[in-house]
């Protein structure tokens, strides 16, 4: 590849890119229009100026066609009149209407197709157009929606939503783990369920106890003070053996 061909592709690209980057849909979108109703406008003309030349060429056609049959009735009343050469004059004027007339209706036919022609590309146009014009109000609306929703995502990512989230996920980990520490230290140096139950159980046997004691003492645990004026001589004789038994059996020991 040559130096100047790198150079000139070098430059298309970026007269491209230009174009690219200043193209406005919005705007190009109107100005499409007005270049389809200014190619209607032309081709309305145009069709206007295909039926004015037909409509010219009918009018040639018909005049040749009756200049024709003129000649012939001329060349009839020439004949019957005995007059032959002028019957031959007649008759050599209505050929060359007739070939005038061939001649035209050739180019008439010509002209008929292409106006139909015509009036069938200005229909198809004027439908091109129409929904164009629909089309272009449904893409600004798009394009407006596409304009905001960018608008919008370029402020979040602005506002730096991703760090604000991280750090709060951070901060949520922090929580977590002050209270798994605080669970920890209670349960170190707190009192747990398994010593409450302990301190629950052990409680009977103190009660016992009390009880042992307070029977070696000669009273029950649940007896009051004796009343006024009361001996213990009361007791009976088995009690009282009963209570030397336990004595003998503590000094035993």
């Amino acid at each position: 590849m040559g130096l100047f061909d790198r150079i000139s592709r070098v430059l298309r690209a970026n007269v491209n890119d230009l174009v690219s980057k200043a193209e406005d849909p919005e705007k190009i979108l109107e100005q499409s229009i007005i270049d389809m109703q200014e190619d209607l406008v032309q081709l309305r003309q145009a069709v206007a100026s295909a039926i004015a030349s037909q409509k010219k060429s009918q009018q040639q056609f018909n005049t040749a066609q009756n200049e024709a049959n003129k000649w012939q009735q001329r060349a009839q009343l020439a004949l019957q009149k005995g007059d032959e050469n002028l019957a031959r004059e007649a008759l050599q004027r209505k050929k060359a209407q007739v070939e005038s007339a061939n001649t035209i209706k050739v180019s008439l036919d010509q002209q008929i197709a292409q106006v139909d022609t015509l009036k069938k590309n200005l229909m198809q146009l004027e439908s091109k157009i129409s929904e164009a014009k629909t089309k272009k109000d449904m893409l600004k609306a798009r394009l407006s929606a596409a304009k905001a929703q960018e608008n919008l995502q370029n402020t979040v990512s602005n506002m730096g939503t991703s760090s604000s989230l991280a750090a709060f996920d951070r901060m949520e980990e922090k929580v977590l783990q002050m209270e798994a520490r605080s669970q920890a230290a209670y349960e170190i140096g707190g009192t747990g369920v398994e010593e409450q139950f302990a301190a629950l159980e052990g409680s009977d046997v103190d009660d016992e106890l009390a009880a042992m004691k307070a029977q070696l003492s000669g009273a029950s645990p649940n007896q009051g003070a004796l009343p006024e004026g009361s001996s213990s001589s009361s007791s009976t004789p088995e009690v009282e053996d009963d209570l030397e038994q336990l004595r003998r059996e503590l000094d035993k020991s």
